[in-house]
């Protein structure tokens, strides 16, 4: 009997057994596809890696700016998705040695948990102590439009894609739809977004939207907001990507035999991340909550923490949200928008990368930096960056929230000059 088997080895997953494994815990993760999940196989990785071609395709023909010649630039998309599949295949190797080092039991097989509390593998059955159901999700398909892998595609298809299409529609602005039309208008794609809600970014503030979509504007992509899709002729697009969500694989886990507790598709979670059952607990996508993989890593320790006995809540005040569109978003803790409808007393303090020296030293100076800061006592409750290192700069914000630092603590400590993080302390400079 094994201490822990886990269903499932995407970041959720792997974090899991990785950190059992170090804490000297029998284990067992069963994965019926490839080994990293979504994240590693078809979603964080491989459209980073495309970002990154996009992003290098983006500097040379502004290089000239710079006074650096190159001559003719062109993609080879051949060479793109080579590269792509060099780092997933390089990556996944990788893992496969730590699980190996760790002892952790790999078995390829699907899952299905029993009345008895076992799993049952492929035909054969697997007893452990406590269960982790860590299954992920996939791309959300619509009523009345589906996946045909040629012409409608999901996020998946889309990375699998032997070429660049011609005409591309999007439907759905939201994070994954925003970050295709970056790197595939960069690409040479005509691309257009239809969003059936009045702005694309729904989520992020209103100031962080407008000015997406003015950027993607000046790149020539379409951003057809408050529109339904069903109002234009798909036959007209090479391709369409539908980006409306993703939805938690719980079907064929044998969850309803077992009694497990799911709704509205998902498997439900107490704040210790246990379902309803004493030893099953659920992480990831699949429990329906932030669908980040960074969240289902860091839910995956929790978990463990408490099958160890350490009574640990899963705390998502500081959850750093990123999106690595041209120009970059992150954002972490509560939100402008928010706080006018809490009606919160806050300070709202933003700098403008135009008074940022190493935001014109690399050429790109529009950007801003909000951070939102309690009125009386000065904690940072939340940040909104838009522009150059967006996406690495919120982890030190994500600190500051987390760990309740009032704007004082950033006031006293020295940033190196001239740094894109000295944004930070800039921003503060306000209260």
């Amino acid at each position: 009997m094994y201490d822990i088997a886990i269903i499932g080895s995407g970041w959720a997953g792997i974090t899991a057994a990785i950190h059992a494994a170090k804490n000297n815990l029998s284990v067992c993760l069963i994965e019926k596809e490839s080994l990293g999940g979504t994240c590693l196989n078809s979603g964080c990785i491989p459209t980073k890696v495309f970002v990154t071609s996009a992003c290098h395709l983006f500097d040379a023909r502004h290089s000239p700016d710079f006074g650096v010649n190159t001559g003719e630039i062109s993609l080879d998309y051949e060479k793109a998705y080579a590269r792509k599949e060099a780092v997933v295949s390089r990556l996944k190797q990788g893992l496969e040695g730590l699980v190996k080092a760790k002892k952790i039991e790999l078995r390829k097989a699907g899952a299905k948990i029993t009345g008895d509390g076992r799993i049952e593998a492929d035909g054969d059955f697997i007893a452990a102590k406590t269960i982790i159901i860590a299954s992920g999700s996939r791309p959300r398909e619509l009523p009345n439009l589906k996946f045909d892998a040629s012409h409608i595609l999901s996020s998946t298809d889309m990375l699998n894609l032997k070429s660049v299409p011609g005409n591309l529609l999007i439907i759905g602005g939201g994070v994954i739809g925003c970050e295709f039309a970056a790197i595939f208008s960069e690409f040479g794609a005509k691309v257009t977004i239809v969003e059936i809600a009045e702005r694309i970014l729904i989520t992020e503030d209103r100031e962080i939207s407008r000015k997406m979509q003015v950027a993607f504007k000046k790149r020539q992509v379409d951003v057809l907001a408050g529109t339904n899709f069903t109002t234009l002729n798909l036959a007209e697009f090479d391709k369409v990507l539908l980006c409306v969500g993703r939805a938690p694989n719980i079907e064929g886990l044998g969850l309803e035999v077992a009694g497990i507790k799911c709704e509205k598709g998902r498997v439900c979670v107490d704040e210790n991340l246990k379902t309803n059952l004493e030893n099953i607990y659920a992480v990831g996508d699949c429990n329906g909550g932030y669908q980040l993989a960074h969240v289902a890593a860091y839910e995956g320790r929790i978990a463990v923490d408490n099958i160890l006995g350490k009574k640990k809540k899963a705390d998502f005040s500081a959850v750093p949200n990123c999106i690595f569109t041209r120009p970059e978003i992150s954002s972490v803790g509560i939100g402008e928008d928010a706080v006018k409808e809490k009606g919160l007393d806050v300070k709202i303090l933003k700098f403008n990368f135009m008074g940022l020296g190493m935001a014109h030293v690399k050429g790109e100076p529009e950007g801003f930096m909000k951070i939102i800061a309690d009125n009386k006592s000065g904690q940072i409750l939340g940040a909104s960056i838009m522009g150059i290192g967006a996406t690495e700069m919120i982890s030190a914000l994500a600190v500051a929230v987390r760990n309740r630092l009032k704007v004082s603590d950033i006031h006293e400590t020295i940033f190196p000059h001239p740094t894109l993080s000295e944004s930070i302390h800039e921003t503060v400079n306000g209260f």
